[in-house]
């Protein structure tokens, strides 16, 4: 008579988290190994990468910049009218 600590549904997904740990060891070592023989590829690819990534900061902030240079002349101006167009407030009074 055999004596067992756990029961059979323990050991299958045992089974499963081994197996699931073998496979993505195996597939970090396969990333590893195509890294290493394609450094240039990989090279490439994240300057391409970090440049996009450059330009995109770089075009969000002279959006921004040129928003707040709008605004701040606006300010200034005589005229405020011009950042609130088509923007007409309405104020209701009630009286009790």
């Amino acid at each position: 008579m055999s004596f067992q600590f756990y029961s059979k549904a323990i050991s299958k997904a045992s089974k499963n988290v081994a197996v699931g740990f073998f496979l993505i060891g195996l597939l970090l070592i396969g990333v590893g190994f195509l890294i290493w023989v394609l450094k240039e590829f990989f090279a490439l690819l994240f300057a391409l990468l970090f440049m996009a990534a450059g330009i995109g900061c770089g075009v969000t902030a002279v959006k921004i910049f040129w928003t707040a240079r709008k605004i701040s002349r606006a300010m200034t101006d005589e005229d405020s009218e011009l950042y609130r167009e088509n923007v007409h407030i309405h104020i209701e009074e009630h009286h009790e």
